[in-house]
């Protein structure tokens, strides 16, 4: 790249250089007749006929082979139409409608323009030749720049539109230009006689601080210059600046998601313009030449971050985000001047020592490698939130301190005293000022590890650290004082002074750090006027100020929700934590030894049940936050909802009555109409337009829409008169809608939705001439275009039972009907159906008619299958339903048009075509629709002809793609960003549309994961100032697209100052910050669909609409992908609409909300707007959406916004912040923590209680004098009732939210029924399951990476999964949590009994049965045992031969996130079934899956050993329970490792014997399977007779047991496993015993020895897997002997009727037959099982006193 010849600086000898004299066959420069550049005025070279231009013959014609030669490329002319997409014969490239010729109205000469459309079009050219831009780019970017031209100048003079556009991209107040320039401190590269020493300048200017040798360099009077260079500048030159930016960025490929560099780009090429080099250059640069040498070595390097190059195949590189240079870290590099000063060229000259105007040139020599470098490490460690969240953990563990320790001074009194005297206790508290300063210690060193110390940012850190260690000494040190000199006499009163002096200086401390955002410490990055943090404040800290009363609202929320918590966990948590302790503080246990460890159990017993327990409360003390921000957060959003008038409580009795004034008032654009018309006249058009596509959508039938049309009627003169529908007139709210709607519908939520948010205060909207140009853009992969025939009328598998079709028809009865009423009606228009005499049945419907009441068609001619196709298609989650919607808007501006114009309907009076054409021409000239359909070349036949249906129906749509080109011999393909639409041409020869703009890019696109590269390639195909970005499973309807310009309106950019922005700069409308993002409501159309959709819809209206309305009020809301609106021209000069770095933007919408908010752009909610959205509804597919924002979240909680919002926001915004964010998923990660460190409290509370004799107490507590030699724990278990209540409330306060939503926008009727819906439908046991599934995705994101699940379809709910899948997708995240915490408070319950055990029984038992509770027929009996047949099938598939689901391929799958895959290629068919994973970091392995099994298993090792370690009856001391558990625990592996070696050398010897046996593999495998099961039983009856039938004791030995053979199994994993192959070829052959052939090359010696550990860990893993599915089992089958429970299911599931319910599946004889017979047999199996498992617990307990055995050895363990 960088060696190719004569594109650089002027050679010093004079001749003028030739560019391609080098190259072979070069050709004299005099062939080449360019004139120069076109004089202003010239406008010889039209747009369109640019091939045909004179001075690019000789060039494009005389001498391809060997430009072709020298570039190796063809560009083949797309079509020279316009975007109109009528051919260029008419009026050049300018063809909009026939008849007129002017396809920019707003920018026409009779308008005073500055420049006219002809000189725009010299300067494009002029600008592609100087630079070699392609042409349809630079066609593309002259459209776009005159639509946003065209777009403003329609509500302002042209002159002001240019201006404000050039004030916006380049120049103005708020333009990201103008912001990085100074930020970069270019001003003083560029000051005036700087420019020969600019490096040198640069540095001693940095150095010391901005030298003040002369005015000229202060920040203030090089704003000043700016301002007036701006001022100054000539029309021309604006418009060269905005041409020069927007083709820069046009063909910028990827590098447009970095910004600052793009504005580098722009600035070098900007000054090589002006420089006379380039304005003499002779000759044009050929097309291509900026891609090549500018874009593509860049795009290169991006690339190859995460890509390599395999066998000629891209893959992923193994590197997690710390190790690859990423978007943000390249983008930081133009940040700072020593940035900039690292690019180097090839000689090791930097490009900042070259002038200004000779550095673009110098582009291509630019080695990127050696220039980039990490600005932040995005390290895998929950580090993240010491260092982001500091401020939250002082404010609650510092707190925490100061409460506990008040509250337990018995802890730290002398031994001799009860309490401690009053210096110590000052002391005690005093040192939460102590944890405070330890907290921001850590922090600020693990923000050592995530910034590089080079980088001229870690000055502050060290200066941060030193000054704790002050504070530390301050807080910590008068503690170890006071603790020398208490107690002795005569102190005087020094030591209490000192604890009071210390205590107050602890309170200071902890207030500031809680308070002060650790960003400003030290070097303030917010606010601090030094340039060195200029950039920093640019680009991450200019956050939008809020205004008055908004800030107001955001510190009173605070201080009303930490009020309310810091009194409730005083007194409910922390005093009331005072009598336990004071108990157990002093209590020592006696008469208890070990054989090993003495009296040491007894002795340290109390202290660590009682450290578990200040845990538990701590733990408490966070949750309790959330639950005061739900209550007060819900409070503020409810009285916003009424300040804005949008709730059923306003008064508002005449809601409809009031609808048509409302109408007229807020969406018609009166203030411009003559007062010719009624109002009733025009509202009557907006009001039946409505209504009619409301019934062309079959939501209404022809009976309702006659009481709802205005209609003509005769008045009493004869004259004609308007009247009013009953609708208006007659209507009190709620008794009569049933005579309009269908009772519930669709229509009806619509209207009224319609009519509340009417009643709000809307933005005054323009004409409809006047408004901006706004462009939809849907980024679409591979998500159904249309359903084809087959799959609405067919079942999908023989477990869906319904299709598709009839599973609509139960959804939406009304409009089905409708729909076939319609049908029959067209059916008989086209004389199909006609009339016969048939019987009518009972219903009264014909025979005849069956078919379309089943499937609406009865003919299958292509328009009547069409119909039902797109009747099924509107109703499911498709993107014909996304098209249909958005292009509403199209409607909604030709009826707004021509209902504030009549006199546009009188001037084509009579010829409606031309009137349709006026219309349309106005729709299209404000409204673009563009689909990213990123492989649209690769669509098979049946998305190929939907997609072109769509373009049929609607011409108007764009559709962008990827087409691809084979590269020259060894290159890359070449890839291009295409546009079509329906108006393009075919091409005879490939059979496609011709492409309107073909733009080459630098590369693959699709770099991260995938939606953010779709939309980026797209995103130049937008027009006009604003963007509305929709996803692929959205819908729209007319009354609501009705309101666009009222919500363009909301970005305040309708009434601009007349004032230039450049001579007015500190006016206060240019100083205000922009809005960035506009966000609107969601309404889930799923909601309607049984729990599941419900739940899925509960969770949007609390998140999506109550939450947002609060949080955007306070200034908390961010960008969620909703349908909300961008203003375009400030996102994408900022980076774009979403990030897109692979994995770490997994979440892209809300990236780009924090970019922008960091940046200084507004973001606003508005309620009166809504669009609607799908959700997945099935129990698989819901889950997989929350991993993948449990997974998002882990992936921001790395990134570097986080960092900077965590570390710089004031501190109410801050809390708004992360409890509108992140705290949302660290409640769910603490809800589950505090059930799994309950439990632990439960387990040492009930060992103590088992234990111990008890002191009887009577109802108070107080303890009964009766009394003697017992301990007095009462508190304690009063405590534990306390606790139970705590955390049933923390939970039962996440439905507050929906019922008050409900409650105020549906009133108190429809709340009540559906909250009751959801408690008879088991909604809490999904919530429990989903906290689990939530916290899990993200910890394990945060210590492993790799967000990854199994996909499981986007099916309706209505599948039943099979046992196996569920338990294999559901037992890693939450079943084997479930299943442990089952045991222990199950030793608990028989510990100690109390009812309030109730609730954790009914919480604990959720995480392990709720995949299954929620499987649609779950319960239906012969279903059930097909399953399990199937699930002892899974258990012992894929031994002979690889089967693709299978316990083997589970088990193995699950610990490569330890292990990681071997990184060499084999080709295998097997490899399918591997993801690809990168290998999770040694820190995390060690200690997850080392350190943490090892202490939970010493846990509960401890608590069995305490137990065991009190005499017997007859007073007997026992054996050491350390020797008893260790023998059990480790027993079965040692058995395992036995059999497997002997089953090893058998197969070794036998398997080329039975070679030819396919089986012989899976039955050596079920024969070890079925010894480790028999030795793992053993195991346990042997242990159950060593404690002498006593099943609590038994219990608690078999989770001490269980938590050891975890460990011992992770350890094995972790510590001896090597990477694993891709196939599973070592598996087969283990059992076969053959190993040769296998393709393990030279590992074949090694492979077996590895083989051998991993065989260890899965027969323990498949003996335990086996028995906890039996247990799962048993407790489904319960259920099963309920009569009718499958019906009473289903009604809970899906929220049907039993008559409305599914029809169970339809078998022939024979299938019966053969599900009778395995229906029996399996349920022999399934008894004898489970009454063999039964017995070996059962039957010892009941015979215990008669089975005695003497066994000597057995009394010693």
């Amino acid at each position: 790249m960088a060696s190719r010849p004569g594109y650089g600086p002027p050679n010093p000898s004079g001749t003028p250089p030739n560019p391609y004299a080098q190259q072979q066959g070069g050709y004299p420069p005099d062939q080449v007749p360019y004139r120069g550049p076109p004089s202003a005025n010239s406008s010889q070279v039209p747009l369109a006929n640019y091939d045909h231009s004179p001075s690019y013959d000789a060039f494009s014609q005389g001498h391809d082979s060997e430009l072709d030669h020298l570039y190796n490329r063809q560009y083949s002319a797309s079509v020279d139409s316009h975007m109109s997409g009528i051919s260029a014969n008419q009026h050049g490239p300018f063809a909009d409608v026939p008849g007129s010729s002017v396809p920019y109205p707003a920018w026409s000469s009779e308008r005073q323009i500055p420049i006219s459309t002809e000189e725009i079009e010299d300067i494009f050219l002029d600008l592609s030749y100087k630079f070699g831009f392609q042409k349809d780019s630079m066609r593309n970017m002259f459209d776009f720049l005159m639509h946003q031209l065209d777009s403003r100048a329609s509500r302002m003079s042209p002159n002001q539109a240019l201006l404000t556009l050039h004030a916006d991209y380049i120049g103005g107040q708020h333009a990201n230009y103008r912001k990085w320039y100074f930020a970069a401190q270019l001003n003083l590269d560029d000051a005036v006689g700087q420019t020969q020493n600019s490096g040198l300048q640069r540095l001693r200017s940095v150095k010391g601080g901005p030298a003040k040798t002369s005015g000229s360099k202060s920040l203030e009077s090089a704003l000043n210059r700016w301002r007036n260079a701006m001022n100054n500048m000539s029309h021309y030159d604006r418009l060269r600046q905005l041409a020069l930016y927007l083709m820069c960025w046009g063909e910028g490929g990827n590098v447009r998601f970095v910004p600052e560099c793009m504005c580098f780009i722009f600035k070098c090429a900007d000054d090589y313009y002006r420089s006379p080099e380039c304005q003499n250059r002779a000759d044009p640069v050929p097309e291509g030449v900026y891609l090549d040498h500018v874009i593509k070595p860049l795009y290169r390097f991006m690339r190859d971050q995460g890509y390599e190059v395999v066998d000629g195949k891209f893959v992923r590189r193994e590197r997690d985000h710390d190790q690859i240079i990423g978007y943000d870290d390249i983008n930081q590099l133009f940040w700072y001047p020593e940035g900039i000063a690292r690019i180097v060229i090839g000689n090791g000259k930097r490009l900042v020592d070259l002038p200004p105007s000779q550095r673009f040139m110098q582009f291509s020599k630019i080695d990127w490698n050696k220039v980039f470098f990490k600005t932040y490490f995005e390290k895998r460690s929950a580090a993240h939130l010491l260092v982001n969240f500091n401020r939250i953990w002082i404010f609650h563990v510092a707190l925490f301190w100061f409460y506990t320790a008040f509250n337990s001074p018995r802890v730290y009194a002398p031994k001799t005293q009860l309490e401690p005297s009053a210096p110590m206790t000052w002391s005690a508290v005093a040192l939460g000022g102590a944890v405070a300063t330890l907290i921001m210690i850590a922090a600020t060193v693990a923000e050592f590890a995530y910034i590089p110390t080079t980088w001229n940012n870690a000055s502050h850190l060290t200066t941060r650290l030193v000054f704790l260690l002050i504070i530390l000494a301050l807080t910590a040190g008068p503690t170890v004082y006071i603790a020398m000199v208490d107690g002795k006499p005569n102190n005087g009163n020094i030591p209490l002074i000192v604890g009071i002096v210390q205590f107050f200086i602890s309170v200071v401390a902890t207030f500031a750090f809680a308070i002060i955002p650790s960003g400003r410490m030290f070097g303030d990055r917010v606010a601090g006027k030094s340039r060195k943090y200029m950039a920093s404040q640019t680009f991450t800290a200019s956050y939008p100020a809020l205004s008055g009363p908004a800030r107001f609202a955001s510190i009173l929320l605070w201080i009303l929700v930490f009020g309310c918590k810091y009194a409730e966990s005083y007194f409910f948590l922390s005093s009331s934590f005072s009598a336990p302790v004071s108990v157990m503080a002093r209590t020592n246990i006696e008469r208890c030894t070990d054989r090993i460890f003495g009296n040491a159990l007894c002795r340290n017993h109390m202290p660590i049940s009682l450290a578990i327990m200040y845990l538990m409360d701590l733990i408490l003390y966070f949750l309790d936050t959330y639950l005061w921000y739900i209550i007060w957060l819900v409070v503020f959003s409810v009285g916003r909802s009424f300040a804005l008038g949008l709730s059923i409580w306003t008064p508002w009795k005449d809601i409809y009555t009031r609808m048509p004034k409302r109408m007229y008032a807020k969406l018609l654009a009166t203030g411009e109409m003559e007062v010719k018309y009624k109002p009733k006249v025009l509202v009557s058009q907006l009001w039946n337009a409505v209504i009619i596509s409301m019934y062309r959508e079959h939501l209404l039938s022809i009976d309702h829409v006659q009481r709802l049309l205005y209609h003509q009627v005769e008045g009493p003169n004869g004259t004609r008169t308007l009247r009013a529908p009953p609708f208006f007139t007659h209507n009190n709210g709620n008794s009569s809608k049933g005579n309009f709607f269908p009772v519930n519908g669709e229509a009806e939520r619509r209207i009224s939705f319609f009519a509340s948010s009417l009643t709000t205060a809307l933005p005054e909207p323009l004409p409809v001439d006047a408004m901006p140009t706004f462009t939809v853009l849907v980024p679409h992969y591979s998500e159904k275009i249309l359903l084809s025939l087959r799959e609405i009328i067919r079942e999908e598998d023989q477990n869906t039972r319904l299709t598709q079709l009839e599973y609509l028809k139960q959804l939406h009865p009304v409009e089905w009907d409708n729909f076939v009423k319609d049908t029959k009606i067209l059916a008989e228009e086209s004389g199909i159906n006609t009339p016969t005499n048939t019987v009518t049945e009972k219903g009264g419907r014909k025979v005849d008619d069956l078919p379309f009441y089943c499937i609406g068609f009865k003919t299958a001619s292509p328009e009547f299958t069409l119909r039902t196709r797109i009747w099924a298609s509107l109703r499911a989650q498709t993107l014909y339903r996304t098209v249909s919607g958005m292009m509403n808007y199209s409607k909604a501006i030709k009826l707004l048009y021509r209902v504030e114009n009549p006199q546009i309907v009188q001037r084509f009076a009579g010829n409606t075509d031309r009137l349709e054409r006026e219309l349309e021409r106005m729709s299209r000239r404000k409204f673009k629709f563009v689909v990213s359909m990123q492989r649209y070349s690769k669509f098979n036949k049946e998305e190929q002809e939907n997609a072109e249906f769509l373009l049929r129906a609607y011409p108007d749509l764009q559709i962008s793609y990827l087409d691809e080109e084979p590269g020259a011999k060894g290159s890359d393909p070449r890839i291009f960003s295409t546009l079509i639409d329906g108006h393009s041409e075919f091409d005879e020869k490939t059979g496609r549309r011709k492409p309107k703009f073909r733009i080459e890019l630098p590369g693959n696109p699709i770099l991260g994961d995938g939606k953010s590269d779709n939309q980026n390639h797209a995103i130049v195909f937008y027009r006009g100032e604003y963007l509305q970005l929709i996803d692929a499973n959205q819908d729209n309807y007319l009354e609501e697209c009705l309101k666009i310009r009222n919500i363009l309106g909301e970005f305040e950019e309708y009434n601009m100052s007349g004032q230039s922005p450049y001579a007015q700069w500190g006016h206060k409308e240019f100083a205000r910050s922009p809005v960035a993002i506009v966000g609107t409501r969601e309404y889930i159309f799923s909601e309607n669909i049984g729990v599941l959709g419900d739940i899925a819809a509960g969770k949007e209206q609390t998140f999506g609409t109550m939450t947002a309305r609060a949080l955007a009020w306070i200034g908390g809301k961010l960008h969620y992908g909703h349908p909300d609106f961008l203003n375009a021209i400030f996102m994408s000069t900022r980076g774009g609409v979403s990030k897109a770095q692979k994995g770490l933007h997994l979440n892209e919408d809300i990236f780009a909300g924090m970019n922008a908010f960091g940046r200084g752009g507004r973001i606003k909610h508005s309620d009166y707007y809504q669009c609607g959205k799908g959700r997945d509804l099935g129990f698989g597919t819901v889950l997989n959406f929350q991993t993948k924002i449990g997974t998002g979240m882990g992936e921001q909680l790395l990134s570097r916004e986080y960092y900077y919002l965590g570390t710089q926001l004031p501190v109410d915004r801050f809390l708004t912040f992360y409890y509108g964010h992140p705290g949302f998923q660290m409640n769910n990660i603490l809800i589950i923590y505090s059930i799994q460190i309950f439990m632990i409290t439960l387990l040492y509370i009930g060992t103590l209680h088992k234990q111990l004799d008890i002191c009887p107490a009577d109802a108070n507590g107080n303890v009964l004098p009766s009394a003697s030699a017992c301990y007095i724990l009462t508190p304690v278990f009063d405590w534990i009732k306390r606790c139970i209540v705590s955390i049933f409330l923390v939970f039962f306060i996440a439905f507050l939210p929906l019922f008050l939503q409900e409650l105020v926008e549906r009133g108190t009727g429809k709340a009540v029924i559906r909250l009751a819906k959801h408690f008879l439908s088991l909604s809490p046991i999904f919530e429990v399951f989903s906290t689990q599934i939530y916290s899990q995705a993200l910890l394990s994101n945060l210590s492993f990476g790799g967000a990854r699940y199994i996909a499981t379809g986007r099916g309706f709910s209505t599948t039943r999964v099979s046992f196996a899948i569920l338990y294999s997708r559901f037992a890693g995240p939450s079943i084997y949590m479930g299943m442990r915490n089952l045991l222990i408070l199950l030793y608990a319950s028989l510990a100690i009994w109390i009812p309030h055990l109730i609730y954790f029984w009914f919480s604990v038992l959720s995480l392990c049965i709720a995949p299954f509770l929620f499987n649609p027929h779950q319960f239906s009996v012969g279903d059930f045992i097909i399953d399990y047949r199937e699930f002892l099938r899974w258990m012992s598939r894929g031994n002979s031969r690889t089967k693709a689901s299978s316990w083997y391929g589970y088990c193995r799958l699950s610990r490569t996130m330890i292990t990681g895959y071997k990184k060499k290629k084999l080709g295998h068919p097997s490899e399918k079934l591997s993801g690809d994973v990168p290998r999770a970091g040694w820190r995390a392995v060690i200690f997850s899956e080392i350190i943490w099994p090892l202490i939970s298993a010493t846990i509960f090792v401890i608590a069995y050993m305490f137990v065991k370690s009190f005499p017997d009856e007859d007073g007997n001391q026992p054996p050491s329970p350390l020797i008893r558990i260790a023998l059990v625990a480790v027993g079965p592996v040692v058995w395992n490792a036995t059999v497997l070696l002997a089953l090893f050398f058998i197969s070794l010897l036998l398997g080329p014997v039975f070679s030819k046996w396919q089986k012989f593999g899976s039955y050596m495998a079920a024969l070890a399977h079925f010894l480790a099961l028999i030795g793992i039983v053993g195991f346990f009856e042997f242990f159950w007779f060593l404690e002498l039938w006593d099943a609590s004791h038994a219990v608690l030995g078999v989770v001490a047991i269980v938590a050891i053979q975890r460990a011992i199994q992770k350890i094995l994993i972790a510590v001896f496993l090597t990477r694993e192959f891709k196939h599973d070829e070592t598996n087969r052959a283990w059992w076969t015993g053959q190993w040769y052939g296998r393709g393990l090359g030279n590992s074949a010696i090694s492979q077996p020895a590895r083989e051998f550990v991993v065989k260890i860990v899965e027969m323990s893993l498949w003996s335990s897997d086996f028995l906890l599915a039996h247990i799962l089992l048993v407790i489904l089958t319960i259920p099963l002997f309920i009569p009718w429970f499958d019906r009473i299911h289903s009604m809970m599931l899906f929220w049907l009727r039993p008559s409305k319910q599914i029809r169970a599946p339809l078998f022939s004889i024979k299938q019966k037959r053969q599900r009778r017979w395995i229906v029996f047999k399996y349920t022999v199996v399934y008894l004898v099982v489970v009454a063999g498992l039964a017995a070996l617990i059962a039957l010892p307990a009941i015979f215990r006193d008669r089975l005695r055995f003497s066994c000597s050895v057995c009394r010693n363990i």
